[in-house]
């Protein structure tokens, strides 16, 4: 059964919620960019067409903006760019996960004061594979965000103190948790979230 965000009883706060089902996935809406490329659910996945630039799918339904964790599985079908980055609340603020951007292999988080997840302490590589799939992680907390890829640890990012902000454009259409691809094709499915004790 789905459960809007915040209504879970404190027994629960640590069960994963599925919000990509046929019980949700009403709740999902494709991103109008200036050029839009439709994305579709089909057999319970999100599936992003190589857009012209962009492709991407919104959740459109309340969602936690702090001490929470989300995950989702990913695989690139085609192109060499990001497949699956996730737009996700960071209090007042959003944040993007890269996965696979600038050339393909660059996953990082923007924007940290200003810079791009290709500029600052968090841009790391890794190497898709298309037509594999890959799990992601994110969890967000009170004064850090953490990325894990196939439940390896990826990034650990200090928040307090800092600017967390959205690339100025087309990424700010992701709001508030949204899926986008560039010029590439991707399929997501397995999208969760839980609530985090603080």
């Amino acid at each position: 059964m789905f459960l809007l965000p915040g209504t879970e009883a404190l027994s629960t706060e640590s069960r994963w919620i599925s919000i990509l089902d046929a019980a949700t996935e009403k709740s999902w809406g494709n991103v109008s960019y200036k050029t839009p490329s439709k994305g579709e659910i089909k057999d319970g996945m999100l599936l992003l067409s190589a857009g012209h630039p962009f492709t991407g799918m919104n959740w459109t339904q309340p969602f936690p903006k702090l001490n929470y964790e989300v995950r989702f599985e990913a695989m690139r079908t085609a192109g060499n760019d990001f497949f699956a980055s996730l737009t996700f609340p960071v209090e007042d603020s959003h944040c993007t996960l890269v996965t696979g951007g600038w050339g393909g292999d660059i996953v990082g988080l923007s924007s940290i004061d200003g810079w791009d997840a290709s500029e600052n302490e968090t841009r790391t590589y890794f190497n898709f594979e298309n037509n594999q799939w890959y799990l992601f992680r994110v969890a967000v907390r009170d004064n850090q965000i953490q990325v894990w890829i196939n439940d390896k640890p990826l990034i650990k990012a200090l928040t307090a103190g800092r600017t967390i902000s959205l690339r100025p454009g087309d990424t700010e259409k992701s709001k508030p948790l949204g899926f986008a691809s560039y010029n590439t094709a991707g399929v997501i499915r397995k999208v969760e979230y839980r609530r985090l004790n603080r």
